[in-house]
This record gives C-alpha cells, structure tokens and sequence, in this order.
C-alpha cells in the first residue's frame, strides 16, 4: 500500500460538480491499493496517518499529529500511485490491486482511522475526482507500507 500524506489548511474533493468531500486543517492523503495488500498494510497506513508527527508544535518543530492538532483527514483513493512508469512512455499498473480488493481495504483504511475519533472525508472509490487543496508548508510524504521508501 502506498499513500501521499500532504498536510493541507484545506482540501476539497468533487465528483460531477458535486462536493462529496471537504476538510480544513488536516491531511489530504492519496492512497493506493497494491497486489498483495492485507489488513496487516491497512493497519500500518491508518497508524500512520493518525500518529505521523509533522504539525508544528509551539516552538515551530514537526512534533504534533493530526490527532494532536485536532486536524481531518480527505482519503482519496488512487490506483496511480502504484503505476510503473520505468519503460516506456505509458504506465503499467500490473502492481495496483483488483478493484473489489482495493476499495475494501481503502475502506478499511477509512474505518479504522475514524476509529481513533479523527474526522474522515472520503473521495468516491473508482470515479473521477477533481481534488482542490491549499497545502500548508508544503509539507509531504511518500510511504509505502512495504518500507520500499
């Protein structure tokens, strides 16, 4: 499982026109569903994105999360994130998993962050998304809970 992590003032996420997704303070994540993805992964990316301590504190250090900070989350799902772009001039997206997968462990990734009291906002899983943030810093990050990078 992969995810960008963007610590955003604010993001917002429509589907035909339509908001089905709006946060102030908080993090906008993309997340993609690999091949071989468990609840194991889904479990390390919702710990993560609960705990990872990238909000400045009182002295102006990345030492607070998003749960510290009273922050919201925007999951939007993103099978790019697991393209393979090394050959050729078209990605390949043979490491994304299958859809019916995929959306059950985003959804899981949901749950259990919503599980720690912090407020969730979600994309539509499969369908075009136009997604507007104002990104504070900016501050993001690239994780990937195989630990490739």
């Amino acid at each position: 499982m992969r995810m960008v992590c963007q610590r955003v003032f604010q993001a917002k996420v429509t589907v035909n026109d339509r908001p089905v997704g709006t946060i102030g303070k908080g993090l906008l994540i993309y997340l993609g569903v690999g091949k071989g993805d468990t609840v194991n992964d889904a479990q390390f990316m919702a710990d993560k994105i609960v705990n990872l301590r990238i909000f400045a504190d009182e002295a102006g250090k990345m030492n607070l999360s998003v749960q510290d900070v009273a922050g919201a989350i925007l999951l939007i799902s993103n099978f790019t994130l697991h393209g393979d772009c090394r050959k050729g001039r078209r990605p390949g997206f043979d490491a994304a998993a299958e859809p019916a997968m995929a959306e059950q462990l985003y959804e899981k990734v949901a749950g259990l962050i919503a599980e720690q009291g912090i407020p969730v906002e979600k994309g539509v899983f499969g369908e075009y998304m136009h997604v507007t943030s104002i990104n504070d810093g900016p501050v993001t990050f690239l994780l990937d809970s195989a630990k490739l990078f």
